[in-house]
């Protein structure tokens, strides 16, 4: 069987691909426009329809509802912060740090219990989030990396490697963390069911309707102009398609595979009865799941960044992408090394300059965003679209007063040095991983310099 390579994402495939709602047919105007039917501008639909029913909201989205990141990630509900802890605090302190922290724990639950209250199946299962360490230098940076998120409030707990391999059997684990804050979800489910949901609640969604420009008060299209009292941007890593914001996130490209679904004698072999996410510690790190069907859906960086900040096309993967991906699941898992994958696909996530998400709103202009999640966006959307909803009522809260509200980064660096500094830091990093698999105890040099150059 030959693979699907693109198409979107499996998990669009799975259901197959929706009808699109109308598009616009000429001028309007509303109280709200949401530029982006992903996650982000769906829950911020969502709950300012809540909060306020009597309002006019209209979201135009390019193609459908979840065509971009919302419905091609790896399935992570996951309260890991998107942005640097270190970062917040130097401008807001340590304890607006562990604020947003906790709010990101809180962020996984309210996401379950939305989709519970709305009837949104999306094969959630709250089983924790696995970091799995197989290299002396991996196990200290985890180490590191679970006492730096105890001090911002985080609930890790160290694991030896029988402990590890307990709860899943990956060859040659030394160690490894684990948290209760995740759940594994398929994405799509989430994204197309919260689109029904909004536009059941009164809210009108335009597929088919690029956004060529967003001015104060105006989303055009090539359909008409929507006028609004607050425009919110949620186009996230496609950002870079709108004028004058093609260096604010860059679309930093992640690739997917998934295997045929596997035996039970497999599933035995491999554990993995808990349902965790699965990440480990390499540089060029890798995310993965157990889907409700029992395939391993696995990630990482393929190809990162396309010249220009152009975008991929439909989900198209490198074969050489492929190969690797396939690669690294032999590795982790040898007895399923030859096993079918069924599917290839790609997508894009925003990524600033400092690597830090933000949310805000420009009462002045009326134009409101959030994004540049940096891949940890599914829970992350959650918690702007609450915040959005906040901003908007103009009501000052626990969740407005959070260090990312009105985040601020500077641009990328024009081309060409955005792409040759792109593709250098990611060369660096595949070297590190290769001496440090090679046998050296320590983080390579090489990663710590890539790591200040990125601004991570």
């Amino acid at each position: 069987m030959e693979i699907i390579n693109g198409g979107v994402s499996f998990w669009h495939a799975e259901l197959g691909y929706p009808q699109r709602r109308a598009p616009l047919a000429g001028p309007v105007k509303v109280d709200v426009c949401i530029v982006g039917a992903g996650l982000t501008g769906l829950w911020a639909a969502y709950y300012l329809k809540k909060a306020a029913p009597s309002l006019e909201i209209a979201v135009l989205e390019k193609t459908f509802a979840g065509y971009g990141a919302s419905g091609r990630n790896g399935g992570w509900l996951t309260a890991a912060m998107a942005g640097s802890p270190e970062r917040y605090a130097k401008r807001h302190g340590v304890d607006a740090v562990r604020a947003l922290q906790q709010a990101m724990i809180e962020s996984v639950d309210e996401v379950m219990r939305v989709a519970e209250q709305e009837g949104i199946e999306a094969d959630i299962v709250k089983g924790g989030e696995l970091q799995v360490a197989c290299t002396a230098s991996q196990l200290a940076r985890l180490r590191d990396s679970v006492a730096e998120s105890l001090r911002w409030g985080g609930e890790e707990e160290l694991l030896s490697a029988p402990q590890t391999v307990e709860r899943i059997a990956v060859d040659g684990a030394l160690g490894g963390a684990y948290t209760p804050n995740c759940a594994r979800l398929q994405p799509a489910k989430l994204v197309r069911g919260l689109a029904e949901v909004v536009a059941n609640l009164g809210v009108t969604i335009y597929e088919s309707t690029p956004v060529t420009e967003i001015r104060p008060h105006q989303a055009c299209t090539p359909f008409g102009v929507v006028d609004a009292t607050y425009v919110l941007r949620a186009t996230e890593g496609f950002s870079s398609n709108m004028a004058n914001l093609h260096r604010l996130w860059i679309p930093m490209n992640s690739s997917m595979i998934v295997t045929e679904p596997l035996s039970p004698d497999a599933w035995d072999q491999i554990g993995w009865r808990g349902y965790e996410t699965l990440g480990d510690s390499a540089h060029m790190y890798i995310y993965a799941q157990r889907t409700a069907d029992d395939r391993i859906a696995i990630g990482g960086r393929g190809k990162p960044y396309r010249f220009g900040s152009h975008v991929d096309r439909d989900g198209i993967t490198s074969p050489e992408t492929i190969a690797e991906l396939r690669a690294i699941l032999g590795r982790l898992f040898p007895s399923v090394a030859n096993v079918r994958i069924d599917h290839a696909w790609s997508g894009v996530l925003g990524v600033p300059r400092d690597w830090c998400s933000t949310v805000g709103l420009d009462a002045s202009t009326g134009l409101g965003w959030a994004g540049g999640y940096v891949g940890h966006g599914v829970t992350t959307t959650n918690l702007a679209g609450r915040t959005l909803r906040d901003l908007v009522l103009a009501s000052d809260t626990a969740l407005t007063q959070l260090p990312w509200v009105d985040w601020k980064a500077r641009n990328w660096e024009p081309e060409p040095l955005r792409w040759i500094g792109v593709h250098s830091l990611y060369a660096a990093y595949r070297a590190a991983d290769r001496v440090e698999f090679g046998g050296r105890t320590t983080t390579s040099p090489i990663a710590t310099v890539a790591n200040v150059i990125s601004g991570r």
